[in-house]
């Protein structure tokens, strides 16, 4: 059905005939023309109305239209569709993926070749997120600093992409562990209760920023935020030497990383920790959102719209150039 946005706007309608009736013309102190006949001004009783009326009288009734054509398209009409019913199942998913300048580390195989741990995250996590129909998912991205990049939303594409866009060492080289969660607990504190999940995945520990993880997870357990923790990173890794694989070692590249601070986050909350040394346990993400239980929520609908302002404002400037033409000439009576 047709909708209206703005309706007032057609109260508009009856301003010209207002301003024309309020609006007194000059008194006219010219003298009077004097005709030595007035024949030539008779109207016919064949005629009717001179063709110098009708052509005013023409573009009054163009004017007029024109100005309630505009008056429509102000008024903003739309077509508004069904509902249509949006698939809920009461999850509130908040991804924190680190991008700290460590996730470029190149210590995971993904398709029998050796990539950036981001890369690996961004597939892995890309394939969750397609996976969570009808669920709502944010993402917060984290580095030296962390930064919200997607409320929750059902737009589960636009989060995929905004998370496949953000290089290695954009937020920074360090790693705010606390700060984001943080962030995503003052985002999920609106949700309902029991249904409030922050799944974090790092390389690392804790070095920078205003509030400390252990803490930042007391917050979260107050406000009911259950925080699933990922460690990601392989621990060995074999380092070329000065005449290559000759003098290479091997080395932990994932010597850095806190898993005991991210245990203790995930316990204070009520969640797990889980470690992925390549990108298959990495999958195990899918058996967290698996595990939790729905909570029941009020459906939600939207109803799509389609704006049609763009034809009474079409209309308007087909009347406009109307009044351009010249008018047409009155029937010539005897």
């Amino acid at each position: 059905m047709i909708e209206w946005v703005w309706p007032y706007m057609l109260l508009l309608a009856p301003l010209p005939a207002l301003l024309r009736r309020l609006w007194r013309p000059l008194a006219n102190r010219q003298a009077a023309l004097t005709v030595p006949d007035v024949g030539m001004f008779r109207l016919g009783s064949e005629s009717g109305l001179s063709g110098r009326t009708r052509r005013l009288h023409w573009r009054a009734a163009l004017l007029w239209l024109a100005w309630l054509a505009l008056l429509a398209a102000a008024a903003r009409p739309q077509w508004t569709g069904e509902p249509v019913s949006l698939p809920t199942t009461g999850r509130d998913l908040m991804l924190a993926v680190d991008i700290s300048g460590s996730m470029g580390t190149e210590d995971m195989q993904l398709a029998n070749r050796l990539v950036d741990r981001l890369t690996v995250v961004k597939q892995v996590v890309a394939d969750f997120v397609a996976a969570r129909q009808g669920d709502r998912v944010g993402l917060i991205l984290f580095g030296t600093s962390a930064y919200l990049q997607a409320l929750l939303t059902f737009d589960l594409a636009s989060v995929k992409r905004l998370l496949n866009e953000a290089p290695v060492g954009i937020a920074g080289g360090k790693t705010a562990i606390g700060d984001a969660i943080g962030l995503a607990v003052k985002r999920l504190r609106t949700r309902p209760d029991g249904d409030r999940v922050l799944i974090l995945l790092t390389d690392g520990a804790n070095n920078v920023g205003e509030v400390a993880p252990v803490k930042a997870a007391e917050l979260a357990a107050a406000e009911h935020v259950r925080i699933h923790t990922i460690g990601v990173g392989a621990e060995r890794m074999r380092m070329p030497g000065i005449f290559g694989a000759l003098g290479s070692r091997l080395i932990n590249p994932s010597a850095e990383l806190d898993e005991d601070a991210l245990t203790q986050i995930a316990d204070a909350t009520g969640g797990r920790y889980f470690r992925a040394r390549d990108s298959a346990a990495l999958k195990e993400i899918y058996g967290i959102i698996d595990a939790l239980e729905a909570i029941e929520q009020d459906p939600e609908t939207y109803r799509p719209t389609a704006a049609l302002y763009f034809w009474p404002l079409g209309l308007a400037w087909a009347l406009a150039c109307a009044l351009l033409l010249p008018a047409p000439n009155p029937s010539n009576h005897d």
